[in-house]
């Protein structure tokens, strides 16, 4: 279809929401929340619709996946989405110039934003939350996946709209066509900014096909450096989290890199992984160390480790130079065996999508080392790459990780969907030729 006049009618809702007070949108934001929890269960028949078309056993099965505790959860979120202060109308800078011009820096919504995303109908309500409290319309291409889920959300959004006299036309849900994706990427005059969510094939189609600003966030290729100088507890612990907390997410742990003194380690680190089922692809060093201990080949080798006998039975294979370089998004892992720190950079320079990277380590120097040469929008010491998300920095809330340096960079929360103009006030000043 020919979505050039639902564009319009998007810019003309942008245009009037800049018109509303910050109260009125703290109201309805509120009352989506409300109306999510009061309309459950209609949500979740949709969301069964769409899980019935996919095979449970695909990675992207979880994040297709509503819960009415999973609703509770997002209501709660755009809850606190309203309690946060406005980024709106923020004075970034302020001068007064010699000739008397006072000029001041202020943020400003970006207009109409676009998001292309895949099966995660949570962001449905995530975007909607953040780009009104921002003063931006929306317009959303999601997957084909979870069509039903959107749409039945964007409806419910667009009553609650409706009901408080503001146009529904802040949120647009295209249909789940191709050809709606390419008018949305190249929708110059009507869309500011795309945003894509997902995995790496999904943000180069965006990329390569758009003609308006794209902001790019979601791949995740994260590895975690488990150094010379590591606390093995620590590290099992890390490595633990940030590979099982949520495996479909862009901050899970891809690569465990190990120095090769650690070696004798390994085990003991990796053992509780094989509880998950996790299949680790390991270089031909640390495939030595593991065979015969992961998973753990008796449930006294188990219990002497000090954990319980796994019941999904882990795996280990030989790893590929595909095994590196790649967003697993499941119960996956490769590890790679450093004799130095700069060996262990170097593997990170040529793998990291720049998302997370973290160094697991006691000794200082080179902690601080790490942090000074790392090109990541996010990088840890001592601690899981799961935290990489909006609220868990304080934010609130987030649109998605940005892996550029342009705009934003690293979790976006309300701040980065504003832009800013200059307003400069006179009295009768003309330039000099």
């Amino acid at each position: 279809m020919d979505c050039t006049a639902l564009f319009k009618k998007a810019v003309k809702a942008g245009r009037e929401l800049n018109l509303l007070e910050e109260s009125k949108i703290n109201d309805i934001l509120n009352d989506v929340s409300a109306t999510a929890k009061l309309r459950t269960e209609e949500i979740l028949a949709s969301n069964a619709k769409d899980l019935s078309k996919m095979d449970p056993s695909n990675p992207k099965y979880d994040r297709l996946k509503l819960t009415a505790d999973r609703i509770k959860d997002i209501a709660s979120d755009t809850c606190n989405v309203a309690s946060l202060p406005s980024p709106t109308g923020r004075t970034l800078s302020e001068t007064t110039r010699p000739n008397g011009l006072k000029i001041k820096k202020v943020s400003v919504p970006f207009g109409v934003i676009g998001i292309i995303y895949e099966a995660r109908p949570n962001v449905t309500f995530d975007v909607f939350a953040l780009c009104l409290k921002s003063g931006n319309a929306c317009i959303l291409k999601g997957g084909s996946d979870a069509y039903e889920s959107n749409r039945t959300i964007v409806k419910i959004i667009q009553k609650v709209l409706i009901k408080h006299g503001v146009d529904e036309n802040v949120i647009t849900l295209l249909p789940a066509g191709h050809e709606e994706t390419a008018q949305l990427l190249n929708a110059r005059g009507y869309v500011d900014l795309i945003i894509p969510r997902g995995g790496k094939s999904l943000i180069d189609f965006v990329r390569k096909n758009a003609s308006i600003p794209v902001i790019e966030t979601g791949a995740g290729i994260c590895h975690t450096y488990f150094d010379e100088f590591g606390d093995r507890e620590k590290g099992r612990n890390i490595i633990l989290n940030a590979k099982t907390r949520r495996v479909s997410v862009c901050n899970a742990l891809d690569c465990m890199i190990i120095h090769e003194k650690r070696l004798a380690d390994l085990p003991y680190m990796t053992a509780p992984l094989a509880d998950f089922g996790v299949t680790i692809y390991a270089d031909k060093k640390s495939y030595a160390a593991l065979l015969g201990h992961y998973p753990p080949v008796n449930n006294n080798t188990c219990k002497a480790a000090g954990y319980t006998p796994n019941t999904k039975n882990g795996s280990l294979e030989k790893a590929t130079p595909e095994s590196f370089g790649t967003e697993f998004l499941s119960y996956r892992m490769a590890i790679k065996t450093v004799s130095s720190l700069d060996e262990a950079l170097e593997h990170i320079y040529q793998y990291s999508s720049k998302h997370s990277e973290s160094i697991i380590s006691e000794n200082e120097s080179r902690i601080s080392f790490f942090r000074k040469v790392v090109d990541a929008a996010c990088v840890y010491s001592n601690a899981s790459t799961a935290f990489t998300d909006g609220a868990q920095f304080g934010l609130g809330a987030e649109i998605g990780i940005s892996t550029q340096k342009l705009h934003a960079r690293g979790p976006m929360g309300l701040q980065e969907l504003n832009t800013y103009k200059y307003i400069i006030e006179g009295n009768g000043q003309t330039r000099p030729k």
